[in-house]
C-alpha cells in the first residue's frame, strides 16, 4: 500500500532529521521517552494510569452534573505542536460524559465567508450554554502559530490579534465561562516517532496533512512563534497551562485534574482528583524545561 505524502515522513527521519533525533528514536524500547529533558524515563505503567484515570472520570461526571444543575460554562482550549496529543486527551475528557453537553469543535480552514469576518466571530457561534462543555481542539490561537509560521496572515494581523485576545478572552471570564487554556508540548524525536506511527498504520492515517509533513522542517519557526504567543497572552484572567506530554498518559490525567481542581461542584473528591505534578504541568516557563 502506498504511503501517505509518498512516504514523506520517513524520507525526512532518513535524510533530513538532526542525527541525535534519528540515534534517540533507534535506541528507544516503546515505553521509553525520548527527551532526555522530561522528568521520567519511562510512561506510566498502564495499569496505574487506567486506575487514576477511571478516578478522574468520575469525578467529571460529577462535575458535568453540576454544571447541567447550575447552568456552568466550561471551555477549554487545547494547543500544542503536531502530535503533542490533543485528540487523545479530549478523548479521555469525554468518554464518559453526556456528548450533548460535551461538545468538539475542531474548525477546518475558514470559508470565503468567514475570512470576512471579525476574526473571533467564528469561534464565538460555538461557545457553551448554559451546563455545557466544549473543547477546542486547535483555537483562535492558530494565528498566533500556524498561520504566522506559513505565512497564512499578515504580520499586521497578527498584531491586530495580539490586541484583541486578552480582551476577548477577559469578556468570557467576566461573563462567567470557566476558561482553560491548555498547551501541550512534545519534544521532537517523540513527536517525529508518533508521525512515522501515523504514517505506517491505516487507522491512523488520516490524522495526517501536508501541514504535518512540511512542519516537520520548521520546528525552529514553530519554537519562536510559540514563545511569543506564551509571553503575550499568558494573563491573570486567561493563564496558559502547560502540560509536557512526552508521556501521553501523564499529560492526559494532568489535564483532568487541572480541571477539577479549578472548578467547584457538589460531591467532589479531592483526594480522588489528587494533586497536579510539577514536573509534567505547570506555567509558561514549563515550555522551555
Amino acid at each position: 500500500m502506498d504511503l501517505p505524502f509518498d512516504g514523506a515522513i520517513s524520507a525526512f527521519h532518513d535524510k533530513d532529521a538532526p542525527k541525535e533525533i534519528r540515534e534517540a528514536i533507534a535506541r528507544a524500547d516503546k515505553d521509553d521517552i525520548l527527551d532526555t529533558s522530561y522528568p521520567y524515563s519511562e510512561e506510566m505503567s498502564r495499569k496505574t494510569y487506567e486506575k487514576e484515570l477511571k478516578k478522574l472520570q468520575t469525578e467529571l461526571a460529577k462535575l458535568q452534573a453540576a454544571a447541567k444543575e447550575t447552568g456552568a460554562r466550561v471551555v477549554v482550549v487545547f494547543e500544542g505542536r503536531d502530535a503533542a496529543g490533543k485528540g487523545g486527551t479530549i478523548k479521555r475528557f469525554r468518554e464518559y460524559l453526556n456528548p450533548r453537553w460535551a461538545r468538539v469543535v475542531a474548525l477546518s480552514k475558514p470559508s470565503e465567508a468567514e475570512q470576512g469576518q471579525w476574526y473571533f466571530q467564528r469561534y464565538i457561534d460555538h461557545l457553551p450554554s448554559a451546563g455545557e462543555m466544549v473543547f477546542f481542539d486547535r483555537s483562535w490561537y492558530n494565528r498566533g502559530v500556524v498561520e504566522k509560521v506559513f505565512g497564512f496572515c499578515t504580520d499586521a494581523q497578527r498584531e491586530h490579534f495580539f490586541s484583541q485576545v486578552p480582551e476577548f478572552e477577559k469578556m468570557l471570564v467576566d461573563e462567567g465561562i470557566h476558561l482553560f487554556k491548555f498547551w501541550l508540548n512534545v519534544g521532537r524525536a517523540e513527536q517525529l516517532r508518533r508521525f512515522m506511527e501515523r504514517e505506517q498504520d491505516p487507522l491512523k492515517q488520516w490524522k495526517l496533512s501536508w501541514i504535518d509533513v512540511e512542519g516537520l522542517k520548521k520546528w525552529d519557526a514553530y519554537s519562536d512563534a510559540i514563545r511569543e504567543t506564551l509571553d503575550r497572552t499568558h494573563t491573570d484572567h486567561a493563564p496558559w497551562t502547560v502540560i509536557r506530554s512526552d508521556d501521553k498518559k501523564r499529560a492526559r490525567l494532568e489535564a483532568i485534574r487541572h480541571v477539577l481542581c479549578n472548578v467547584d461542584y457538589d460531591r467532589k473528591i479531592k483526594k480522588a482528583v489528587g494533586t497536579p505534578d510539577p514536573k509534567v504541568i505547570g506555567g509558561p516557563d514549563l515550555w522551555n524545561a
